[in-house]
């Protein structure tokens, strides 16, 4: 796969780089957020790694950049401790998931594997998707629709909502979700899921604060609701 790491760090763009090549992945680089989005443009990596802080424009910026134009995923290196807060900074601006620095390499590999995997999903010829009127999941097409306007999902979002719908009306545990969809390397970050299932409300229900197709099973994980077809205003 193509990877893009932007990064001002020269010591860790050149670890990240070489343990990405390794893999073997095709890795370009840049110390610089608006090179970055260049090479970008040129290069049409299958996958963006991108530091948050970097003089000129910083990381956020050049993914929000990114997604005007392309679903690719983003994967946000930060220095300081991830909080929900900066998680869901990160969301709103389009990037996938956060990842400490400075960050082991096999693990930083693994991750990245992982988020493209997630990218890469293929429906299989028995998920139909779903459609209400309301809403329409299109699971082989990867396009939702809310009242017949088009919602960019990152590939995380999109995997999280296909789980839920391929297990309509059952409880999906939040060890499940992490497992199935962000995968076994991510077993412990338990905030994940509430914080991801908060913004995809945001996204595709009626009213966020309260959900009727995404709800949540206290203490245990979460379950999707089909709803009756015309039954949303």
């Amino acid at each position: 796969m193509k990877i893009l790491v932007v990064d001002d760090e020269e010591v860790i763009r050149d670890a990240l780089e070489r343990a990405l090549i390794k893999d073997g992945h095709e890795v370009m680089s840049s110390g610089d957020g608006l090179e970055g989005l260049k090479i970008f443009h040129v290069f049409r990596p299958d996958l963006v790694v991108l530091d948050i802080v970097m003089p000129g424009m910083d990381g956020l910026t050049v993914c929000k950049r990114i997604r005007e134009v392309a679903d690719t995923p983003i994967m946000m290196l930060s220095a300081q401790a991830i909080t929900e807060e900066s998680i869901i900074e990160g969301l709103k601006a389009g990037a996938d998931e956060y990842i400490i620095k400075p960050v082991g390499l096999n693990e930083f590999v693994a991750r990245v594997n992982a988020l493209l995997r997630r990218a890469q999903m293929v429906a299989s010829d028995n998920d139909q998707g779903y459609n209400d009127g309301y809403l329409m999941v299109d699971l082989h097409r990867r396009h939702v629709y809310v009242r017949n306007q088009k919602k960019h999902l990152t590939p995380t979002e999109f995997k999280l909502l296909a789980t839920l719908i391929e297990n309509a009306g059952r409880v999906v545990s939040q060890r499940s979700l992490l497992e199935q969809v962000w995968g076994q390397e991510y077993v412990n970050d338990i905030y994940y899921p509430r914080v991801y299932i908060a913004q995809l409300r945001r996204k595709i229900e009626p009213n966020p604060a309260n959900p009727i197709y995404i709800l949540t099973e206290h203490r245990i994980g979460y379950r999707f609701e089909k709803q009756t077809p015309g039954s949303i205003d």
